[in-house]
């Protein structure tokens, strides 16, 4: 997914990238539309103030770390163990970033920065799949923006709105609307299982998720992630040596 240099003299416009970004984001925005109402009515309903859980999504901006960390912070969980158990959930965007890096690697530090800031699972999912599909254009990196852009304009509106509804109904911690979002999310990732790295470390992750689900401030989850990770890199570099040899 290199630039070539005839298509991007036929590169489109500003404009039209970022319209075409907007375009392919819209399902993805659609899609999370209910769990931002979701998340602001969980996190009031928490004991969370109205500017705590905007700050949430304006800062963390990253919906499986949020749930899990309302979840923790309703056990009075340590901040230490929130900080370092959203960190490691969050790895995966590591592998995003490296999966993407190609297509933005000949842009300036500050779009990059502002690129990897921004990058969630519904941005990655839409920008793998367009370059892929187009290729590294002049102007691509607008269409990257533009999704980033409405993913976060659109998770902040709608959690808002849930705040809206937590404050005006009690007993939505009690509902078990989290898993709502964790089935999306399975769903979400499901689709890009698509290597024996990806496939295996899906296996061991849910296999280990399972087995240690009784340990305490979601610990489970945390070696889950870090040993799938681990799982994949060893079974992507064997799928390589074996193509190699």
């Amino acid at each position: 997914m290199q630039p070539a240099a005839d298509t991007q003299a036929a590169a489109p416009s500003r404009r039209a990238e970022s319209v075409d970004g907007l375009k392919v984001t819209l399902p993805f925005m659609v899609g999370a539309a209910p769990f931002g109402v979701i998340f602001g009515a969980l996190a009031t309903a928490e004991g969370l103030s109205p500017l705590e859980t905007m700050a949430m999504s304006l800062f963390v901006f990253s919906g499986s770390a949020q749930f899990v960390a309302i979840s923790l912070i309703a056990v009075a969980t340590p901040v230490w163990v929130i900080w370092l158990v959203t960190l490691i959930l969050n790895l995966r965007h590591v592998l995003y970033a490296a999966t993407l890096v190609g297509c933005v690697r000949h842009l300036s530090l500050g779009w990059r920065f502002v690129l990897s800031a921004g990058l969630t699972d519904e941005t990655f999912a839409a920008m793998e799949d367009r370059y892929r599909r187009l290729g590294v254009r002049r102007n691509s990196h607008w269409a990257y923006l533009a999704s980033v852009t409405a993913m976060h304009v659109n998770w902040n509106c709608w959690t808002m709105v849930g705040i809206a509804v937590g404050t005006q109904m009690k007993g939505l911690d009690g509902l078990g609307l989290e898993f709502a979002a964790i089935a999306t999310f399975i769903g979400m990732v499901v689709q890009k299982l698509r290597t024996p790295g990806a496939l295996v470390a899906a296996a061991v992750a849910g296999l280990l998720a399972a087995l240690l689900a009784t340990l305490p401030y979601k610990a489970g989850l945390t070696i889950a992630t870090l040993v799938a990770i681990a799982v994949a890199v060893m079974v992507e570099r064997h799928v390589e040596r074996g193509r190699s040899a």
